[in-house]
């Protein structure tokens, strides 16, 4: 159970509440591509106007690197929050400075003003306290509810709780009590599937899993590094070869808890591969599988070796057919599910329709994460890839909790502490 006060804990009738959102959302030629990171803000913000406070919200979009861009000024979502919340929210061109506070004094009780990107300021990455104690000074309480920042010590997620009451917002309650529920005390069988790219981003939530999932399955890039640590020929599929020695170490612990218990860690048996990445590129399936199964099962034919090898001039962008369902199988029968990661390049646009040509493998994994096939089980998914396929796809209702942090559920799911957190220090009780 959380820990830590919240906006239930304190009284802030009337007066003026600084809270700190992740508002780092997808943003085209001034047009917020999608608003779920905003709409996951409106519980607390709707309590607090409820208590008719002066309401100004502090958050990031985008790296910046510490100087204004137009590109990732936080406008557009002023205007996407106004739509939402029903009424006009304010904007202050820059997050400090004179005609800032000139707007905050303004404010009347029961209105809201966004502040300019936080990360304009160099001051806000390096934790400055100068800095937070500007932002500090517009308010009586400040509340920390921007999920996706608190594995960071910055000025607004660490530094500011020094000169003001801090309390947590409800979607960093709510973040936190879900994933720390599932990965202490799961409905089993607890099933995780893990992609995306490096091992070493993954390495501590891996070990974890491993020690507490009943079944974890690899998919995307990260399952291409495994497969160059057993050997296999990958072409030029991407993956670090850095990273050897560390999936080397998971697959050995992997094969140890399977020898002693019913574990399975899963890589996959095929892949699609093509030669360029572009949606109208020709691709093939390869099953690195056949020939073993063909010598073991004497079929009369030998399996051509083309079908089970990768050419030099090749990639694997998406898990192969009988990889997707063994994976679909093993949802099946789990009760708890974590997902973190795509299972092939999501990112490349479809010739026609929603689904990519290499997302064939995602999307079969949705469709068993979301009871397509009977059974539903309970899905945590995180990850910033992950959530922005499941946005654009407009799917982001069908899952039990789809989180807004990427590194933060990460850091929490392996059990580290979240600066963030910590820094709100006020216990309950």
């Amino acid at each position: 159970m959380f820990t830590k006060r919240t906006i239930r804990d304190i009284d802030v009738e009337g007066k003026r509440v600084l809270m700190r959102a992740d508002y780092n959302v997808p943003v085209e030629n001034g047009r917020v591509m999608s608003d779920f990171r905003i709409t996951q803000s409106l519980p607390t913000i709707k309590v607090l106007l409820e208590k008719n406070v002066r309401l100004i919200i502090c958050s990031h979009l985008g790296r910046p690197e510490g100087r204004p861009d137009p590109k990732y000024s936080l406008k557009p979502v002023a205007e996407v929050l106004s739509d939402l919340l029903g009424q006009k929210v304010l904007f202050a061109k820059d997050c400090v400075g004179e005609e800032t506070r000139k707007m905050v004094d303004e404010l009347e009780p029961g209105q809201v003003l966004l502040l300019e990107n936080l990360r304009f300021h160099p001051e806000e990455e390096a934790n400055d306290d100068g800095f937070a104690k500007q932002l500090a000074s517009y308010a009586d309480v400040f509340v920390q509810d921007g999920f996706g920042v608190v594995h960071r010590a910055h000025a607004s997620t660490d530094a500011i709780t020094k000169h003001l009451p801090s309390v947590a917002g409800l979607l960093l309650e709510k973040e936190v009590d879900t994933i720390t529920d599932v990965m202490s005390n799961p409905e089993r069988p607890l099933a995780a599937v893990l992609g995306g790219a490096k091992i070493a981003d993954k390495l501590e939530i891996l070990h974890k899993l491993i020690d507490i999932a009943d079944f974890v399955a690899i998919g995307g890039a990260m399952a291409n590094t495994f497969l160059a640590a057993q050997g296999m020929k990958i072409g030029k599929s991407k993956y670090d070869p850095d990273e050897l020695d560390l999936a080397r170490e998971i697959l050995e612990k992997a094969e140890e808890k399977a020898r002693t218990s019913k574990f399975t860690f899963f890589l996959p048996h095929d892949g699609v591969v093509t030669t360029k990445l572009d949606k109208v590129a020709p691709t093939r399936l390869v099953d690195w599988d056949a020939a073993m199964i063909s010598e073991v099962q004497h079929y009369p034919k030998k399996v051509p070796e083309s079908a089970h090898t990768i050419a030099a001039d090749e990639m694997l962008v998406d898990i192969g057919p009988l990889s997707a369902a063994f994976i679909a199988g093993g949802i099946q029968l789990a009760r708890t599910v974590i997902w973190n990661g795509t299972l092939g390049i999501t990112e490349i646009p479809a010739l026609h329709g929603p689904i990519g040509p290499y997302a064939r493998g995602t999307e079969l994994l949705i469709d068993a994460l979301t009871g397509t096939f009977g059974s539903r089980p309970f899905v945590v998914v995180g990850g910033g890839d992950t959530t922005g396929y499941i946005e654009q796809r407009q799917l982001t209702k069908a899952f039990n909790h789809v989180s807004t942090g990427g590194g933060a559920s990460l850091e929490l799911m392996a059990g580290r502490p979240l600066p963030g957190v910590e820094a709100l220090r006020m216990t309950r009780g």
